[in-house]
């Protein structure tokens, strides 16, 4: 659907931009992101998905061939590319992807020299995100510049904790970025939400971590905990977001349960 259909199909909305993101890799960021944002979808919601990862998870978890993309977010941050052209529709009829693929990676170096370097993200999405009423930014596993960029564009932070030894590793470092992006770059960012991933009921120190996390976090911690399970494992090798390859599987319905905790927080 071109972007001129997309603003159309539903103008005038007071989106919620939040940034998806944990320095550490393996947490569930990308699973979250494609599967939070089809859930939303099927609830009606408007959803644009921002891939900033150069690893494009995100991307290709929505059937998008990177090797085709003749342009990405890589244009628009770095050279100004229209953003609006850069909106694909996805097999989930409310969800939009902004693509990323790995000419991504050398931004971060880019970055460094450009105007406003901190904002450039913020600008390029101020254009359209009202067009919207989510828009999620998957963030790389780490505190640079994309990062950074993704925390100023950002009102909040969702963060994606997995049930596992060292859960909370790297978390006290990304909070005090986030305090420091807050002092300096964006005083209205807060924690929207820290959600549990990964969880396994068999083992102890899954319900341990949950048990430290939700002491850490307080009412932060979503209720809803994402299992481990097959289907959102596999689900990603079909290009599809789990409700849409195992409707009724165990990830499937857990996305969905986040999905309405998300809504009501409003």
């Amino acid at each position: 659907m071109p972007y001129k259909e997309v603003k159309r199909a539903f103008p005038n909305r007071d989106a919620k931009v939040i940034a998806i993101i944990n320095q550490k890799g393996g947490v569930g960021k990308s699973t979250t992101a494609v599967n939070l944002s089809a859930s939303l979808g099927e609830q009606g919601k408007k959803v644009l998905l921002v891939d900033l990862d150069p690893q494009g998870n995100t991307t290709s978890g929505y059937g998008i061939e990177k090797e085709e993309l003749e342009n990405d977010v890589y244009n628009a941050l770095l050279e100004d590319y229209p953003i609006e052209d850069l909106v694909l529709d996805t097999v989930e009829k409310n969800v939009f992807v902004i693509p990323s693929t790995i000419q991504l990676a050398g931004a971060e170096i880019e970055l460094v020299s450009a105007m406003a370097r901190e904002s450039v993200l913020k600008t390029a999405l101020d254009r359209i995100k009202n067009d919207f009423d989510y828009v999620f930014i998957d963030c790389p596993p780490s505190l640079g510049l994309l990062t950074i960029n993704a925390l100023v564009a950002a009102d909040s932070l969702l963060i994606p904790i997995q049930c596992e030894y060292y859960a909370l590793e790297g978390v006290t470092k990304l909070l005090e970025s986030m305090k420091m992006v807050k002092n300096r770059l964006n005083p209205d960012l807060y924690v929207f939400g820290v959600v549990m991933t990964m969880y396994d009921s068999r083992t102890a120190l899954s319900k341990q971590v949950v048990d430290e996390v939700n002491k850490y976090f307080g009412k932060t911690v979503f209720k809803t905990i994402i299992p481990r399970n097959v289907k959102l494992s596999e689900a990603p090798s079909h290009g599809l977001p789990v409700i849409m390859y195992a409707r009724v599987s165990k990830g499937s319905l857990a996305y969905s349960n986040l999905a309405r905790e998300v809504v009501r927080r409003g």
